[in-house]
Parts: C-alpha cells; structure tokens; sequence
C-alpha cells in the first residue's frame, strides 16, 4: 500500500462565535485510511456539529458548525505518520 502523504496542509483560521468554519487538507492518495481529525486533542466524529467529509478522493474536509469559545484551540488532520495542524 502506498504511503499518504499530506500535499496541501490546514490553514489558520479565525472565526466568529456562531459561524461554521471549514478546514481542508489534501492528501496525495485517494480513499487514505488511517485518517483522524481532532480538536484540542480529541478525536472527531462525523454528527452535527462536526461535518466530515472527502471532495474528490483527496481533499478531507472539516466543518465546524456553529463554534463556540470553547471549540478554540489545535485542530489536527492525521494520515499515517503525517500530521497537518491549524
């Protein structure tokens, strides 16, 4: 199996209290397993507010819906060994 890298990483966002934000990272594989999403350290799963998703085979894609104060903090993309952060 060949190993995913990260071609495109996360991107610093600031957002209002209230607002949906989205972060994206591109791996070079399409259908990469072994990818994990986490705020603050802790893994995401795909429910209401956290909107999980997959464009075109690579592109990974977070939403977060209506943020929070307390949603500030890392979010982390991990595929394989290799991690991205924002």
């Amino acid at each position: 199996e060949p190993d995913v890298t990260i071609v495109s990483g996360l991107k610093d966002t600031v957002v209002s209290e209230g607002d949906d934000v989205t972060f994206r990272c591109q791996v070079s594989h399409e259908n990469a397993r072994d990818v994990e999403w986490k705020l603050q350290d802790v893994a995401l799963q795909n429910n209401e507010m956290n909107e999980i998703s997959v464009e075109k085979g690579k592109i990974h894609t977070l939403t977060l819906r209506k943020v929070t104060e307390q949603d500030i903090g890392t979010v982390a993309f991990r595929v394989g060994p290799h991690t991205s952060t924002a």
